[in-house]
């Protein structure tokens, strides 16, 4: 799967910056405060912190043990921008995926989420696409995906409320087809669901 990286455009931090402050100043910012000068930098650079994935090689290495049972990773932390508000989301990712021929270095998985949630997202989207990369990447027999997140844009307007968790999930393969699978795939993730 592309990187999304590579179909966005270059970033501009100076034309960001300059953008910040007219949108900041529009809002009735004050930004001659020795708090607030540097306001307008601070939040381009922030912003394309969390528009900007690490570039990396997926690691992929021979089933050589032949593990034919799920390997699940939790919690997985996350951040990304809602591309509705523009406000962050926040939360983790559960994967699971039942090897075929091959396996995955398991920081790897961290890394193909930031690379998903980095940027304009929704979270439906990123569960899918994170469930498609390791399918792309791994070809595996199965693989499950489950993204809990807090989204700022319920949490800080329209609804203003707070701790509640959006659930995405995305099956494919033999975690979807397979029953037993499946069900072996949420209890892992559901025993790890109140840490």
């Amino acid at each position: 799967m592309t990187a999304p990286a590579a179909v966005r455009p270059a970033r501009d931090l100076v034309a960001a910056e300059e953008a910040a402050r007219a949108f900041l100043a529009a809002l009735g910012w004050d930004l001659n405060t020795p708090s607030t000068r540097d306001t307008p930098r601070r939040m381009a650079k922030a912003y394309a912190d969390l528009a900007s994935p690490r570039q990396f090689t997926p690691t992929a290495f021979d089933n050589e043990e032949g593990c034919d049972q799920l390997i699940v990773q939790q919690a997985i932390p996350f951040a990304s921008v809602c591309e509705h508000h523009c406000l962050p989301f926040v939360g983790s990712v559960d994967f699971g995926y039942l090897p075929g021929s091959q396996i995955i270095g398991l920081s790897k998985l961290a890394r193909g989420v930031e690379l998903f949630a980095r940027g304009p997202q929704v979270q439906e989207r990123l569960t899918s696409q994170i469930a498609n990369w390791l399918v792309e990447t791994l070809r595996p027999k199965g693989v499950g995906v489950v993204v809990r997140a807090e989204h700022m844009c319920m949490r800080l307007r329209g609804a203003q409320v707070s701790g509640t968790l959006t659930i995405t999930s995305a099956l494919r393969g033999l975690v979807l087809d397979d029953p037993r699978t499946r069900s072996e795939f949420y209890s892992f993730v559901n025993a790890g669901a109140g840490r």
